[in-house]
């Protein structure tokens, strides 16, 4: 599965983006995806994560109710509207894509098998 994630950009405090992330691959439909970012100095984290059926997500407590993760399996593609984005949101994004994740380490980078190339998210104040 290759990933190539999209969307990213300057927005100012309060706005909205929607990062996108094509995927190619056969069995893209088998596999979980997550959106995870990486601010500068700082670890990657978890944001996002949606399974294979589209009918179970979850989400960071920084982001509940701010950010939707969805995706379409006809279209390879997978998607994270970002609403009332904040500085802190500042980092760069990275869709990843994993088989047989469990719930419970749903959140784990290094449970996800392939990995985007990162779209740079900026928010000003």
């Amino acid at each position: 599965v290759q990933l190539q994630a999209s969307g990213g950009g300057l927005v100012q405090a309060g706005g909205s983006l929607r990062l996108s992330c094509a995927a190619s691959g056969r069995t893209f439909n088998s596999y979980a995806m997550g959106w995870f970012r990486q601010a500068p100095g700082k670890e990657r984290e978890f944001v996002a994560a949606i399974r294979w059926s589209g009918g179970s997500s979850h989400y960071a407590d920084s982001v509940k109710g701010r950010f939707t993760i969805s995706r379409d399996n006809a279209k390879h593609a997978v998607y994270l509207q970002m609403n009332s984005l904040k500085p802190e949101d500042t980092a760069v994004y990275y869709c990843a894509a994993g088989s047989r994740i469990i719930t419970s380490v749903i959140a784990s980078p290094g449970r996800y098998d392939y990995w985007g190339q990162g779209t740079l998210v900026t928010v000003s104040s």
